[in-house]
């Protein structure tokens, strides 16, 4: 038809041979080009799915290398199976029991659910305290602020190649690793203008970051400044730092004072060795298995946890520390000798942290702290402003006084609400339970009543007459004896 066209008008349209062999070539056409279609989607889908499967390879090895680590402690199937739960919990914002958290955590976190886990209990500790809104965070997203640019940008980029230098996520230079902690590090002091960046937090971002994304470990490292409260220690006057140096001292005073004693013989200041532990949470000296397991506990106690661990640190290396005769040796010890620790000897130390409790202790020395800075600056006005100081003084030591008491029924009063809370909790759950008693039993009343009103059905009218006679019978009954009783 094609190569001839007058042929149509010569030979007559009603040939139903010729009609039918051109609704074949129509037909065949058709078939010809969905099958054409189908082939070029199904190159295209091929297509895709390489570049997914490549994206999931990449992003396996990614994670791969993230957690290369060595883990301190074994964590057991049962234990895996019982954070997956709790897990699940996270997604619909429930309260969890805290013994249960505090349990499961001694028992050992998943390495590959860290992350999830860390920003579990983040959630749950935000359910039970709430953040003044003065204290909150400026209301940023991270998006937003990786569009701006910030002042510190110099001296985030010299610390890249200083964070964590032998971790093949972070060795390579302006790598992967490091462009994500730059971002992070930038977006943060974008976002906390008075602390801005300092270099402690490079390593802090940098566990983040090997355990989750970057937008996740934002928001985690916005928990940890601000909800724990570690930004004050990283404030540009250090008065926080200063504070915890010498809660330091006074703990190892009370409790190991031979190693108290020599350490001050060798004019060895809890700042020349602890300050690094305390502004990078021990990331930068010691294994990173070790700092997860340490993450683990401050996610759950918070700031805290520093403390015990310093604490847990120095006992335990107590005679060996003892045995250094000089400043240099000591201060060689504690810098390279104590952080390269066996697991057995980490994991004995984060038992320790996990069973030791010192919040009062270190609640008391900073009161104390505060009140000798207090009479430094009076002792040294004291030559000019002599006799109005004195009545000032009595003053201000009544006021501590009346301040400890304070201090003293605030505790009580937080011990109080705790057990409140914990009540409560136990009603809540009873309440819960009493409903679902009350559900059921009016489940079976219902039930009763059907099989009351079928027997109805089927029972002639004399036999339900005798029944109810019955009945009223044994109701009459139980009433009498009640009244005779009641007359006797």
């Amino acid at each position: 038809m094609e190569e001839e066209p007058l042929a149509m008008f010569v030979s007559g349209d009603d040939d139903p041979e010729k009609v039918g062999k051109r609704k074949k070539s129509e037909e065949l056409r058709s078939l010809w080009r969905k099958a054409i279609h189908q082939q070029i989607l199904l190159l295209r889908m091929e297509k895709e799915n390489q570049k997914l499967e490549e994206a999931s390879r990449d992003e396996l090895h990614t994670r791969k290398v993230k957690l290369d680590y060595e883990e301190v402690g074994v964590c057991q199937k049962e234990v895996i199976i019982t954070w997956d739960k709790k897990l699940l919990n996270c997604r619909g914002k429930l309260r969890c029991d805290m013994e249960d958290i505090y349990a499961s955590l001694k028992e050992g976190v998943p390495k590959s659910r860290r992350g999830e886990i860390w920003q579990f209990l983040a959630l749950q500790y935000r359910l039970r305290h709430r953040l003044p809104t003065k204290h909150q965070p400026p209301d940023i997203s991270y998006k937003e602020l990786l569009k701006q640019l910030t002042a510190q940008q110099h001296a985030i980029l010299v610390d890249l190649g200083r964070t964590f230098p032998t971790h093949p996520y972070f060795s390579a230079q302006l790598g992967a690793g490091q462009l994500s902690l730059f971002n992070l590090l930038k977006a943060y002091s974008l976002l906390d203008k008075e602390v801005g960046y300092c270099q402690g937090i490079s390593f802090v971002a940098g566990v983040l970051l090997l355990h989750m994304s970057e937008e996740q470990a934002f928001e985690m490292l916005k928990f940890l400044m601000y909800d724990l409260g570690f930004r004050k220690q990283y404030r540009p006057d250090m008065m926080s730092l200063q504070i915890q140096m010498y809660q330091l001292s006074r703990l190892l005073h009370d409790y190991h004072r031979d190693l108290y004693n020599h350490l001050e013989e060798n004019e060895i200041s809890p700042s020349l060795y602890a300050a690094p532990w305390f502004l990078t949470l021990f990331a930068s000296q010691f294994p990173l298995g070790f700092v997860a397991r340490v993450f683990d506990i401050i996610f759950l106690q918070g700031t805290e946890v520093i403390f015990k661990v310093a604490l847990s640190l120095l006992s335990s290396q107590e005679t060996l520390i003892m045995e250094c005769e000089n400043f240099e040796n000591i201060v060689e010890f504690l810098k390279n000798t104590l952080p390269d620790m066996n697991t057995s000897e980490m994991e004995k130390i984060i038992t320790q942290v996990l069973e030791m409790d010192i919040s009062k202790q270190l609640h008391a020395y900073e009161v104390e702290y505060h009140v000798l800075q207090d009479e430094l600056q009076e002792s040294s006005n004291a030559c000019e402003y002599s006799e109005p100081m004195e009545k000032l003084e009595r003053a201000n030591s009544q006021l501590k006084r009346q301040n400890m008491d304070l201090l003293e029924k605030l505790q009580v009063a937080h011990a109080k609400i705790q057990t409140l809370e914990s009540s409560l909790e136990n009603l809540l759950t009873r309440e819960t339970k009493m409903k679902s008693l009350i559900r059921t039993l009016e489940q079976e009343k219902m039930a009763y009543q059907k099989a009351v009103e079928q027997i109805r059905k089927l029972l002639p009218a004399d036999a339900l007459a005798d029944c109810e006679s019955l009945l009223r019978e044994m109701t009459c009954i139980p009433n009498n004896k009640a009244q005779t009783g009641s007359k006797a």
